[in-house]
């Protein structure tokens, strides 16, 4: 079975309902630090501001041409360290996640010029700690109580990986 290409590409107005459709999956969203349903609306105001913000990278994940993902870089600017955040679409292939993750790292590493890469979870998001490790991040502190979803506070866990620590040949 031959490996299927990857790649990453800016992403555009055309790709606002599908990445929204992912988005708003109950799969997807019960781990982001905002939960209500976005709208069509909330999401393109979202998209036009991020568009004209030069430190912010929107970028769509794709297997063999066909999206599977999103992911996105802010604060991208003189100093290399920038923030991430991801997720692949509900329906996706099983390791479709760690493809997504390791694209995503070469981009930021090797196109941005990044020197870290920082993300975030929230504490029960244990999927999203795994992969974080698994890709080599360290994780850097935990943020106590530092979200509130409306009902309960949550933990914050904060990972990083520098350039130095990356290793683009590390096996999937």
């Amino acid at each position: 079975m031959r490996p299927e290409s990857t790649s990453l590409r800016p992403m555009i107005a055309r790709d606002l309902e599908l990445v929204l459709a992912w988005r708003n999956h109950p799969d997807i969203r019960r781990y982001m630090f905002t939960r209500h349903e976005i709208t069509i609306d909330e999401h393109r105001r979202w998209f036009v501001q991020s568009a004209q913000d030069a430190t912010r990278r929107l970028l769509i994940f794709a297997m063999d041409g066909e999206a599977r993902g999103f992911v996105h870089f802010s604060g991208v600017a003189e100093g290399g360290i920038a923030d991430w955040g991801f997720y692949a679409a509900p329906d996706a292939p099983k390791g479709t996640g760690r493809a997504l993750g390791r694209e995503a790292l070469r981009y930021g590493f090797q196109v941005e010029g990044l020197h870290k890469i920082c993300g975030q979870a929230l504490e029960f998001n244990l999927p999203s700690i795994r992969f974080h490790r698994a890709l080599g991040f360290q994780q850097e502190g935990v943020l106590r109580d530092q979200h509130r979803d409306g009902a309960s506070y949550h933990a914050v866990v904060c990972f990083g990986l520098l350039q130095v620590e990356w290793n683009p040949a590390a096996p999937e």
